[in-house]
């Protein structure tokens, strides 16, 4: 028996140390092998779905997240990523750290792991071939600063990127997820971004609406007609739009507010507009607006003054900061506003086939090209404190009130909507009194305003959720919890109800503080991130109060209209707050969801994707903004040049650029830009960083 067998085996003494030593390493060596043939390997396709899993959810204010938590996640990302650099062509950034220049704070970032919009394809920095040039101008210390580091590592305030757009364009043909992301692969970019070697030819665009084209909104065929929603042609634009004929330099502000030149928005329906209506009128070669004279009888100020008469708590340039108009009737009601410390910034809707808003941009007002139908505005959620309807006659209650729906997702908790009319009927009546019991909005006023003749009503959002109990129907439902409202590129408008911020960790639990203590007053949901801001809020004040006023040699009597391409914590914008300046943020949608915050310090902006159009008319800005907005789109846009092409578009001649970005970038960039015939003003490089200062000229091919 083995038992026995066993008994019979002679005793052997002790194992030494050395043969203890030894068995242990062959087990270990044992194990390794197997555990290795049995495990499977970390490929770049591994990694790259772990990251995609993060796409959709809901994007969790820094504040819950603590540091340590924080800290150990970017840990396991970060060695994620080095397993899969063995199998991968792509080049992962190595972790840098920032220093913000004017208070010599150090703020420790990681480059950030692009997500792609529409496929959810993670990108990866490529390292570029441009080479390093000589400086072109000597500056002083601070005539323009560079960071030591890249710029677009800044905005690492999330631990994920916000997809805007996880439903990907109208557009792609209808591809699976799968194929997009096995297409994105193929395309990835290597080498520099524009190529070095290449040479353009210009050509001016032959569409019918000539100076007044508009990509994207605007048939080509056919002048008079618009897309009912905004719809990019597969085909990259690559003409300039021409200009018009006579066209001049705007008047510098606050001149150009009541007096601009005619010959700059010459439209084929103005000159009728302008005789129907008293408060512009067409003088030699300017058009005037007269200051007693109003789209609304009895003025804006007459009509604004009303308005908080029968809501005091409105308190306009305090409690109220910052305003979405919708419709474009005319430009007084922003610049009433303005006067009274309130950003108002005009939603001209496509179908206005006098184009009234290019007008108030020319006044130096803020506007942007819309429409309201299917699909989300380009907004985050619970952001405008004041939604005006002036002389409006948009059917709210129609097709279960999706319109008003959308309005309640990008109202501000506790929010007012207002809305004024000429003349109502029953029927309306009846339906706005139905739905807004269902949405549990407040009924603040409903008013006749004898001196405009029109009717007004004031509308409030629910500051809580409290208020939902009382409601005596289901419809329209409540969202679902885990749905990101944020997201709004190409997003189709839900027919549901969003719930109130409840937790007061949560963004939108509380109203911002008054104007203009609201700017650097950083609420407690931003929790970690408040040090980050302030470190950002100081970086730019340095950079344009020693380099951008002084040291580039702008103008800046007449720069009035801005655009920061790539915002992030609105800091740029900030620091030209005691300038006579508004600004566009925008905030690409591929970059982290820092526009919220942007909406929150009193500032508005944007959603946009680069690699298309911008939702504006020719020659709306005066300043261009891009701070390493070029490296980020590296891997994301077919066409680069596009991006090129769009600044030439919505820049008016005159104009300036204010471009940051790696030398391997700027370098070519500026080669590109002079064969726009633009007069490159300034050029300079530090440590692999660059920064071009261009001015667009007159000159169309």
């Amino acid at each position: 028996m083995a038992v026995a067998k066993l008994k019979q085996i002679p005793k052997k003494g002790p194992l030494g140390f050395a043969a203890k030593v030894g068995i242990a390493i062959v087990l270990g060596l044992s194990f390794a092998v197997i555990w290795s043939t049995l495990s499977p390997t970390s490929t770049e396709e591994e990694v790259a779905t772990k990251r995609n899993s993060f796409e959709g959810e809901i994007l969790e204010p820094e504040s819950k997240i603590s540091p340590a938590a924080r800290k150990e996640r970017s840990k396991e990302k970060d060695a994620s990523l080095e397993r899969s650099k063995s199998n991968s062509t792509a080049a992962v950034s190595k972790p840098e750290e920032e220093k913000l220049k004017g208070d010599e704070t150090k703020v420790e970032v990681k480059e950030e792991k692009e997500e792609e919009q529409r496929g959810g394809e993670e990108k990866k920095e490529e390292q570029g071939k441009g080479e390093n040039k000589e400086e072109q101008a000597e500056i002083k210390e601070g005539d323009a600063q560079i960071s030591d580091e890249t710029k677009d590592e800044n905005e690492n305030p999330i631990e994920e990127d916000v997809n805007t757009n996880p439903q990907g364009d109208e557009d792609d043909g209808g591809e699976t997820d799968n194929n997009k992301k096995s297409q994105n692969k193929k395309n990835k970019k290597v080498g520099p971004l524009f190529d070095p070697s290449a040479q353009y030819h210009w050509k001016q665009c032959g569409m019918k609406s000539g100076h007044n084209y508009i990509p994207c909104w605007d048939f080509e065929s056919d002048a008079h007609q618009r897309h009912h929603e905004r719809s990019c042609s597969h085909t990259p634009v690559m003409c300039l739009v021409s200009l018009p004929k006579g066209y001049r330099e705007p008047l510098p502000w606050p001149e150009r507010e009541s007096k601009i030149w005619y010959s700059n928005v010459v439209h084929p329906k103005l000159s009728s507009f302008a005789k129907s209506h008293s408060w512009l009128k067409i003088s030699g070669d300017h058009l005037e607006f007269p200051k007693e004279q109003s789209e609304f009888k009895g003025g804006a100020n007459q009509y604004l003054d009303f308005i908080e008469e029968v809501v005091p708590d409105l308190e306009w340039g305090k409690n109220i900061r910052v305003v979405l108009d919708i419709g474009c009737i005319g430009g007084s009601f922003g610049a009433t506003l303005l006067e009274k410390n309130v950003l108002a910034v005009t939603l001209a809707l496509a179908n206005d086939q006098t184009d009234v808003a290019q007008v108030v941009l020319e006044r130096g007002m803020p506007a942007i090209l819309g429409s309201l139908g299917t699909r989300r505005l380009p907004f985050p959620s619970g952001v405008f404190d004041v939604i005006h309807c002036g002389d409006c006659n948009i059917a709210w209650h129609h097709d279960g009130g999706k319109l008003l729906l959308e309005m309640n997702r990008i109202l501000r908790p506790g929010g007012y909507f207002i809305s004024s009319t000429t003349h109502g009927d029953i029927e309306t009546e009846q339906g706005m009194r139905k739905l807004l019991a269902s949405i549990s909005w407040l009924i603040l006023a409903h008013k006749t305003n004898d001196e405009s003749d029109m009717g007004v009503r004031v509308y409030q959002r629910p500051a809580s959720n409290d208020i939902f109990a009382l409601r005596r129907s289901k419809n329209p439902p409540f969202c679902k919890e885990d749905e990101n409202q944020d997201i709004a590129w190409y997003t189709p408008i839900n027919t549901c109800l969003h719930r109130v911020p409840a937790a007061i960790e949560e963004r939108g639990s509380d109203w911002p503080a008054d104007w203009p203590n609201r700017l650097f007053t950083f609420p407690d949901w931003l929790g970690d991130l408040q040090g980050r801001l302030h470190a950002d809020q100081e970086h730019w004040k340095a950079v344009v109060e020693k380099s951008y006023l002084n040291g580039l040699g702008i103008d800046w009597s007449t720069i009035r209209n801005v655009m920061d391409m790539k915002a992030v914590y609105g800091g740029f914008a900030a620091a030209l707050a005691s300038q006579k300046v508004w600004v566009m943020n925008v905030v690409p949608v591929h970059a982290p969801n820092t526009l919220p915050i942007i909406f929150e310090r009193g500032m508005f902006g944007v959603y946009h994707d680069w690699c298309e159009p911008f939702s504006t008319y020719p020659r709306s800005y005066d300043l261009l903004h891009a701070d390493h907005l070029f490296s980020r789109l590296k891997n994301r846009c077919k066409h680069p040049i596009v991006i090129v092409v769009e600044m030439d578009r919505i820049l008016r001649p005159g104009g300036w650029a204010i471009i940051r970005d790696k030398v391997e970038i700027v370098n070519p960039l500026e080669s590109i830009l002079k064969s726009l015939n633009w007069e490159i003003r300034l050029t300079y490089g530090k440590d692999k960083e660059g920064i071009i200062v261009a001015q667009k000229t007159t000159w169309r091919p």
